[in-house]
């Protein structure tokens, strides 16, 4: 089935020293697979045809296709093999993340729980604390499966404390299993729930609301578009047979649906989407075992639930609203309609916290957190003074608790556990990493920039402090771009390795993301979607002009709809970008919707099946875009259990660009097993994944990477 084609590369033979210059430069030839095209596979769209060559790589089953990943993986790990500093940059990695990490302590009933991760554990691990003894363990992920890759992907408490429902997802799949623990003897009871999906853990009495898909025994787990999403009540000791249906919409089978009970399980509040954007919301009262009743509907707008008191519902909601407001509703009264308890403001609200009696409002201001604090009337008192300009993470505490957690960190602030006294609005250090490098060396700037329509975007750039800015620095720029998610300032050990390599690490936050609000967002969704590749490309030109860097050293990077971004940046412009990496990308924009879940995405993309959307789709679909020519080096990387973004996506990518590529720089693939889109990933293929990414950039760069020699 395969040919070979060669591509060559450079190796260095590098001998250490102060300066750590190379010394000798070898050219070395490195061999991949030729795969074979098919050009019998012939779509029709609204009058274009259009070759599928490689469709048969949508079929993750096939022994052709595992033959093919089998090959591409053995060509990148002998690339990637002979960069001299590869086993370097891991060992400084696994250096750089061995410490200890906390999530934020919760309560649950009268208990405390969090997460720790003692440094290089594969998964994080639940504890309970006990006062004047040692923390308990309630949940050790580790213990899941032998390497590692079977994960604990959600949970939540029982109202009385003496149950915990949780989810497995194994090899980094969106699948879970549903388990039960009884927290008084610690044993599992013998219930467990499949087939469970894009869903939450609500409990009422002796058991739980779930949202799951029907039985499926075709094989195509991984690819088969996802169809029939309904809603479900366990009793505990039933067989999942015996379960209650509760909501399920056989009309329109491309819909999700996800439900929450309130803190005092008195109402079912019943979420329905087709989208990724805008959800109806329908409410059961449970005391009274009243009807389902809909009280938001049109897929116009979000509503999240955030709290109730008695029959009052509060939502967070961007009615009417681009940036966000609270409002409530009386269940009892739902004639009178919803007010607004905290109106929109000129920043995004982008979540909301009760905790003391008082409401915790997070905004985004500027691509950072803010916090303004309200009385449950929505009445203004303070601002929350946050630890510096970064990310909180969620405040967690009850309605008539005086003690809350919150995390915050930064690009150069790790992530750090703060305690808070609601009463006098004053926290300290509960938990602080302790990591062996020198943060107060570096520096984060927020720089604005002019796209090319003329808007102005903004961008984060960390490097050294005394670094010299002439034009020479390895850069990797991050960017994603869709769907209304922000990126904030966020700590990540991965990126280090670059800042103490005289190098710089931006992230732009570009239309399409939530930084700015719905208007923000859509301003990068559809037809208009190329203003976010615009948005990325004027960032990396603006780093080149502003002397940050050049197009040899600058390297792309994005994950999911961030890998779009990539792919379609190095299709529109491959000399402006010496490396890419577009990570589990959504690449084939006319067929991405008929995969898993992908249809939910319709919102922000369009589809080829409508006329219009076509005739830009086409446009920048970096599948269908690859054209003869010189690309930057490109590792793709993917996963052979990414049901969310299917490989073949990466698949069919890889191998048109390899098929068209005439230059120098390799172009790989690098494909994990037993990993999905990236939840749950265990710490050893974190490693070894961000250690092949480095090395790949510094050595397509021409550079090195020492550690404990430069400054």
């Amino acid at each position: 089935m395969f040919n070979l084609k060669v591509i060559s590369g450079l190796l260095f033979v590098v001998f250490l020293s102060c300066q750590d210059t190379p010394m000798k430069l070898d050219k070395i030839e490195v061999v991949y697979p030729e795969v074979d095209r098919d050009s019998s596979i012939v779509d029709d769209y609204h009058g274009t045809t259009i070759v599928d060559s490689y469709r048969w790589l949508e079929d993750d089953n096939s022994d052709r296709t595992k033959d093919w990943v089998i090959a591409q993986n053995e060509v990148t790990s002998s690339y990637l093999d002979n960069i001299d500093f590869k086993d370097d940059v891991r060992e400084r990695l696994e250096e750089l993340w061995n410490y200890e990490k906390f999530s934020s302590p919760f309560k649950e009933s009268e208990n405390y729980y969090y997460f720790k991760n003692d440094g290089l554990q594969n998964q994080s691990v639940l504890y309970k604390i006990v006062e004047g003894g040692d923390d308990v363990v309630i949940i050790d992920p580790n213990e899941f499966s032998e390497d590692g890759t079977t994960s604990l992907a959600g949970l939540d408490f029982s109202k009385n404390g003496k149950y915990l429902a949780y989810f497995k997802s194994e090899g980094g799949s969106d699948w879970r299993s549903a388990h039960i623990l009884n927290l008084e003897t610690m044993e599992e009871l013998s219930d467990q729930l499949n087939w469970i999906k894009f869903s939450g853990i609500s409990w009422y009495g002796d058991g739980f609301f779930y949202s799951r898909y029907p039985t499926s025994n075709d094989g195509d787990e991984l690819s088969g578009i996802n169809e029939y999403h309904s809603l479900y009540y366990h009793k505990l000791g039933d067989d999942q047979e015996q379960d209650e249906l509760i909501y399920k919409n056989d009309d329109h089978p491309l819909r999700n649906v996800y439900a929450t009970t309130t803190e005092d399980e008195r109402y079912l509040v019943i979420s329905e989407s087709e989208s990724t954007s805008g959800n109806s919301v329908k409410i059961k009262d449970l005391d009274s075992d009243g009807k389902i009743i809909e009280v938001f509907g049109g897929f116009t707008a979000d509503y999240n639930l955030i709290d109730n008191d008695d029959s009052k519902l509060l939502f967070l909601t961007n009615a009417d609203a681009p940036r966000k407001k609270l409002i409530s509703i009386d269940a009892n009264n739902l004639s009178s309609g919803a007010s607004v308890v905290i109106p929109e403001s000129q920043d995004v609200l982008q979540t909301l916290s009760i905790v003391g009696e008082k409401i915790f409002a997070e905004y985004i201001h500027n691509a950072s957190s803010q916090v303004k604090v309200f009385d449950l009337d929505g009445q203004y008192i303070d601002d929350l003074k946050l630890p510096g300009i970064g990310n909180i993470g969620g405040l967690s505490g009850k309605k008539s608790d005086n003690e809350a957690f919150f995390s915050f960190s930064s690009f150069t602030v790790p992530t750090s556990i703060y305690s808070l006294d609601t009463d006098q609005m004053t926290y300290k250090v509960f938990k602080a990493p302790d990591i062996n490098f020198d943060f107060d060396n570096y520096i984060t700037k927020q720089l604005w920039f002019k796209s090319y329509d003329g808007t102005d975007v903004p961008m984060f750039v960390t490097h050294r402090k005394d670094l010299k800015l002439d034009g020479s620095n390895p850069t990797m720029l991050y960017g994603y771009g869709g769907f209304d998610i922000s990126l904030l300032p966020g700590f990540s050990v991965t990126n280090l390795p670059i800042l103490e390599n005289d190098g710089i690490y931006a992230v732009v936050n570009l239309r399409g993301g939530g930084e700015f609000g719905k208007e923000w967002h859509k301003a990068g969704t559809k037809e208009r979607k190329q203003n976010v590749f615009d948005d990325f490309q004027s960032a990396a030109e603006y780093l080149i002009r502003e002397g940050y860097t050049n197009s040899e050293k600058l390297a792309i990077r994005g994950g999911s709809n961030g890998g779009l971004l990539v792919g379609a940046c190095m299709t529109q412009r491959p000399d402006l970008y010496k490396v890419a990496f577009p990570a589990v990308g959504v690449l084939d924009m006319l067929r991405y919707h008929k995969f898993t879940i992908g249809w939910a995405w319709v919102d922000d993309y369009g589809s080829s099946d409508n006329p219009d959307d076509f005739e830009y789709l086409i446009k920048y679909s970096p599948l269908h875009n690859v054209k003869p020519g010189a690309y930057p080096a490109t590792m793709i990387t993917t996963a052979d259990h990414d049901d969310r973004v299917v490989p073949a996506h990466s698949f069919k990518f890889a191998s048109e660009l390899q098929h068209q590529h005439n230059g120098d720089n390799p172009v790989l693939i690098r494909v994990e097993t037993s990993a999905g889109h990236g939840a749950g990933k265990p710490t050893s293929k974190i490693l070894d994944e961000y250690a092949d990414i480095l090395s790949f950039m510094y050595f397509n760069m021409n550079e090195t990477m020492t550690f404990g020699i430069k400054g």
